[in-house]
């Protein structure tokens, strides 16, 4: 029997939910204008999620990515305030992000550390770099045309960068070596390593990747807030391994869908715009997307009890 994806019971919970909100407030929630900024308000978690996927693919956690997103709005911000271009001066804030990736990889993957300590002090760590480079305060920028990358139109080159990055994440762990190795080193590392993968340098690339992708996500950010803010993003993290899991990605590592986690992000949109549009409150949507991760959760342990059910019989 062929196993299904992970990401089609997501695809359905959005649908589903999706459909909810459109019966409930057709005028207002079916309009092309309200599509479009729900796709932009996704741009940022769902370009985290992709990178998320690959951390967690390989059984572990990145807990600093909120943090990152703001730092690299506050480098963005300094760069441009000093001059610099607004073309390299995204391209070295991201950059700065991936570097801060490659320590985390370096410690995770060669010193071995636990993965939720090392980005737990990252976090705080970013996040007061944040906070010292922008003395405690928003630095106002001229955004040099950076605002119009999640400009209101459908455009906006922002989307389309944050599918491209998708898709070619997306080809990278289905098509190529480095992909399966990604796998190999979440579902068994002791294996993966008996077989000659090198399972340090793969936690490296992974990490690097991901706050890259962070990296991007925090100019994406910038274009959205057109300041640089240190205190940006606290809980972005959650919202991003939200997405993740939702996806159908276990925490335990050896899989992940970057289908899944975009779908996961998406569906977090449409519950916290569906729930602005019933006028509720924010604790309710809160609830709601708390639930929907129990749930989640639930239904893959139950999906992964009947593989293994399955494939002992």
């Amino acid at each position: 029997m062929k196993k299904r994806p992970p990401w089609v019971g997501p695809l359905v919970a959005l649908l589903l939910v999706y459909a909810l909100f459109a019966a409930l407030t057709p005028d207002t929630f079916l309009r092309s204008q309200n599509l479009l900024t729900m796709a932009r308000q996704t741009v940022v978690v769902g370009i985290c999620a992709v990178g998320m996927t690959l951390v967690i693919a390989t059984g572990g956690i990145d807990l600093s990515t909120g943090s990152l997103v703001a730092f690299t709005t506050v480098v963005l911000a300094k760069l441009l305030r000093a001059g610099v271009p607004a073309l390299p001066a995204a391209l070295v804030a991201a950059a700065a992000a991936g570097l801060v990736g490659a320590l985390v990889g370096t410690l995770v993957g060669r010193a071995r550390m636990v993965p939720f300590v090392v980005t737990l002090g990252t976090m705080s760590a970013l996040r007061g770099a944040a906070k010292g480079l922008a003395s405690e305060q928003k630095i106002d920028a001229d955004p040099r045309g950076l605002d119009a990358l999640l400009s209101s139109d459908i455009t906006a080159p922002g989307l389309w960068i944050a599918a491209a990055l998708a898709i070619l994440v997306f080809a990278v762990l289905m098509f190529t070596r480095f992909g399966r190795h990604v796998f190999a080193v979440g579902s068994n590392e002791a294996a993966a390593r008996l077989c000659g993968i090198d399972t340090g340098r793969v936690k490296i690339a992974v990490y690097t990747l991901s706050s890259l992708l962070a990296g991007v996500a925090g100019v994406m950010e910038f274009s959205t807030l057109t300041v640089g803010d240190p205190t940006d993003s606290i809980g972005l993290e959650l919202e991003v391994i939200a997405a993740v899991v939702i996806g159908g990605a276990p925490l335990s590592g050896g899989e992940g869908s970057v289908a899944g986690s975009v779908i996961g992000a998406l569906l977090i949109t449409v519950i916290r715009t569906g729930g602005v549009h019933l006028g509720l409150p924010s604790w309710v949507q809160e609830i709601a997307t708390g639930a929907i991760i129990v749930i989640a959760v639930a239904v893959d342990r139950v999906r992964r009890a009947r593989g293994a059910r399955a494939a002992a019989g």
